[in-house]
């Protein structure tokens, strides 16, 4: 039975959380960033991206481009509760549910031609979602999720995409390489310095050829190229979590160890979700003292899986825990309501800068192991490795 995959994503998610909570900003630039001095763009509305603005760029020279915009720094709360309302309402109606982001998902909708048709019924479910929700999803429909993914890109609610098995390949074919998966700056260079800049190019070479240049990612490439993904949907679920404890080899009282313990959890923790594209909503703090009490702290927080954030996050719940001044035996830490998907909530106060940064740190870790870098926040507990 040929497979029927739905990718579905609520594009300009953001701009159209803000505008259903107020009216009032429909139709004018929109800006939602960080602060104008090192912020950057985490989403514009179409009327700002007309005089020039994009995701990414600085909030202060987008600002000199749209002088007129609206400038919000966005509340992530609102978006993440809006993010769940909206996993209820697919979760309800589509048998197989994952959750690729915050405003996006893959659905797994095999079989069901034989009841209405895959085409008939995601129309269905995306009204209903208009309905319920208030927002407006795009969607494409195929046979896999890559081919879905990319497919998604350029539609609109009403005017979703199809694309069946014999359609695939012409429909990839002429596409830049930079829509398929795993191709960052440094692949594209390489492909394109040997004219490859097309999808259709990248599917005719040879896989061994790609291999060799591009590592085990070669023969992924390709089978992307070629329109071949056998990943399953996998179900959605927020009740995985990640945690780490430590023991301290005596009772302990001195804060600036206990912090150092704490914030070296958090970063491999952290380090962790990333390598899993993975993010947190939840995060928890456990404090176990020498009479052998333990107690917990927990906060909810906007999807994410950098450091910074996380750090702050559990320093906090710490020091509203940790108030008796007795000594410990044990601290934990551990992030719940885990999701699929990769950090992008919290640009409203991330410069390109920080993100660069975590992207280098994660590439020494992953060639010289989790210990070969860390954060000051965290020397005490590196040091003493």
């Amino acid at each position: 039975m040929e497979r029927a995959i739905v990718h579905m994503d609520m594009h300009d998610y953001y701009i159209a959380c803000e505008r259903l909570a107020n009216s009032s900003l429909k139709g004018v630039p929109l800006i939602i960033g960080g602060g104008t001095n090192r912020g950057t763009v985490a989403a514009c509305s179409k009327e700002a991206a007309r005089f020039g603005v994009r995701v990414s760029m600085p909030t202060a020279y987008a600002q000199r481009l749209c002088p007129n915009a609206t400038i919000l720094k966005g509340d992530y709360g609102s978006y993440t509760n809006k993010s769940k309302e909206l996993t209820e309402i697919i979760k309800e109606h589509a048998p197989v549910v994952e959750k690729s982001s915050i405003h996006s998902f893959y659905l797994d909708i095999t079989g069901m031609d034989r009841f209405f048709g895959c085409y008939d019924w995601t129309k269905e479910l995306s009204l209903q979602i208009s309905k319920m929700s208030g927002l407006d999803p795009s969607w494409a429909l195929s046979v896999n999720k890559t081919v879905s993914k990319i497919g998604v890109v350029g539609t609109t609610p009403t005017m979703p995409r199809i694309l069946k098995q014999e359609e695939v390949q012409n429909f990839l074919n002429p596409l830049p390489i930079q829509r398929l998966p795993n191709i960052g700056d440094t692949t594209f260079q390489l492909l394109s310095r040997i004219g490859i800049r097309q999808i259709g190019k990248v599917s005719e070479m040879p896989p061994v050829v790609l291999q060799k240049m591009l590592g085990k990612r070669g023969n992924l490439i390709w089978q992307h190229a070629n329109g071949i993904d056998s990943e399953p949907v996998k179900p959605y679920s927020e009740k995985r979590a990640v945690y780490r404890e430590h023991d301290f080899d005596m009772d302990c009282i001195d804060i600036q160890v206990i912090k150092a313990q704490l914030m070296a959890m958090v970063e491999q923790l952290a380090f962790k979700l990333r390598q899993d594209n993975l993010v947190t909503a939840k995060v928890i703090v456990k404090v176990k003292y020498n009479n052998l009490d333990t107690e917990t702290k927990q906060s909810k927080i906007g999807y994410t899986s950098l450091d910074h954030i996380l750090k702050k996050e559990v320093q906090l719940l710490f020091f509203k825990l940790y108030h008796r001044r007795m000594r410990l035996v044990k601290v934990g830490v551990r992030f719940s309501d885990i999701v699929s998907g990769s950090h992008q909530i919290n640009l409203f106060e991330d410069t390109s800068e920080i993100l660069s940064l975590y992207n280098a740190l994660d590439s020494i870790r992953n060639k010289y192991g989790m210990n070969a870098v860390g954060t000051s926040s965290a020397f005490q507990n590196y040091r003493t490795k």
